[in-house]
């Protein structure tokens, strides 16, 4: 499955492991960096998806060691404004999305992303994130942790199941937070997240997603 990643933020915090590990299926571990396991915001735009109109998502999510060693991508929650897309990940991927209306602008030098959950999901799940992207820098050790993934992780039939992704290094940006109001991660059986987080934007990167498998 091809696509393409726009005008996409990523919002980290640390948390304490012990808040995050519950919530993991058997068979995965955490991978945490200084001893934190991180929880990631992460609104962007999908386009060249083919057969559906590009459209936004958010998803929530953590980092992870397989059974074998990979490292990769536990999903809390994915949150999209196309149906068909809802549809295609439930059935395919067997990924707990949901569908939201969804919104994604650019104004003076800012990205404004707002989504809240239709029906039948609970209306009172939203996201409203505004942030200033900045000029790309050089990567460090805690950028590549964030974004090099290319293993994620999902449940099918209650068996851990994975599919490998592609793509080439993140283009990443420092980024100003200026606005937050969110509940996604507390939907997710989640602590509220505390202080400031840890920011990035990349304006566009091509991605190729397989099939999934069985572990």
């Amino acid at each position: 499955m091809r696509q393409t990643w726009r005008r996409l933020t990523f919002l980290h915090w640390p948390y304490a492991p012990a808040a995050v590990k519950p919530l993991l299926p058997s068979g995965l571990e955490l991978d945490t960096l200084d001893g934190a396991a991180y929880i990631g915001l992460i609104p962007f735009e999908i386009h060249n998806l083919r057969g559906i109109p590009h459209f936004p998502e958010t998803n929530v999510r953590t980092y992870v060691v397989g059974p074998d060693g990979s490292r990769a991508v536990w999903f809390f929650s994915l949150d999209a404004g196309r149906l068909a897309a809802v549809i295609g990940a439930r059935l395919g991927y067997r990924l707990p999305y949901f569908w939201a209306t969804m919104r994604v602008a650019e104004r003076d030098e800012t990205v404004h992303y707002t989504s809240r959950r239709k029906r039948p999901h609970s209306r009172e799940h939203f996201t409203d994130i505004t942030v200033a992207p900045g000029t790309p820098g050089e990567l460090t050790e805690r950028d590549h942790f964030f974004t090099a993934r290319y293993r994620l992780y999902t449940l099918v039939r209650g068996r851990l199941a994975h599919a490998q992704i592609e793509h080439a290094p993140w283009p990443l940006a420092r980024a100003t937070l200026l606005d937050l109001n969110q509940n996604l991660i507390e939907a997710a059986g989640l602590p509220s997240p505390g202080g400031d987080p840890v920011v990035h934007y990349s304006e566009e990167l091509a991605v190729k997603i397989g099939y999934v498998r069985l572990c």
